[in-house]
């Protein structure tokens, strides 16, 4: 299964590789590359220095936006994002739910794209647990004009109150309808390795809820 959980020794294997970026990466088989695939992304999402931390995420109007990644969830394989549920790539989700994530890291020189099918989660307890999770600043983002809306002068699109101090809890009761959770089910995988001594390529689909892999030119 692509979801199989990390041995000891892999996972240790692993965390060297991506901590040492630049040391040469060694794969023989594809169990090699989805593990690489699935640290990599696990990581991004808990670390902020990670290069992946923040990919860019691509709707089906092929519009493109850097995004935070939240979580990774290796049994189901999601990524999860934030976003204004006002935002123009909420409605477009809804209405045409594929969509691609590009991740790069420039020192390990490993590119992983991704494609799978978006839903916009307004109220489920997965929702309600990151609002919760998240600080009153984090939630003032929400507080404002939508993303997007016109304006004659530069602006945060904040109320004026809220441009420097943290907001209460009570200030930021109408700001939680603004907050949704954006779930990307991974459908298809590509990952790419640059390496002087030769490019190695490998792409993943998935189908009847297991993992297809195969080797490909670069």
């Amino acid at each position: 299964m692509f979801a199989a959980i990390l041995l000891n020794d892999e996972w240790g294997r692993l965390t060297a590789a991506i901590e040492n970026p630049n040391a040469a990466l060694m794969f023989e088989t594809l169990d090699d590359v989805r593990r690489e695939v699935a640290g990599r992304l696990a990581r991004a999402a808990k670390d902020r220095k990670s290069p992946m931390h923040v990919p860019t995420v691509v709707t089906s109007d092929v519009d493109a936006r850097v995004m935070v990644l939240r979580e990774f969830d290796q049994n189901a394989w999601t990524l999860r994002f934030h976003t204004d549920t006002r935002a123009p790539k909420v409605a477009q989700i809804e209405g045409d739910p594929r969509m691609a994530v590009l991740f790069y890291d420039k020192s390990a020189k490993v590119q992983i794209r991704v494609r799978g099918k978006g839903r916009v989660l307004r109220d489920a307890e997965v929702t309600d647990t990151a609002w919760a999770n998240s600080d009153n600043f984090a939630r003032r983002c929400y507080l404002g004009e939508g993303p997007g809306a016109l304006s004659d002068v530069p602006t945060t699109g904040l109320p004026p109150e809220f441009q420097g101090p943290e907001p209460t809890d009570e200030q930021l009761v109408p700001a939680r309808p603004n907050f949704a959770v954006l779930l990307v089910e991974l459908e298809e995988c590509d990952w790419l390795y640059l390496a002087h001594t030769g490019h190695m390529r490998a792409q993943f689909s998935r189908g009847d809820g297991d993992w297809q892999g195969r080797w490909v030119s670069p």
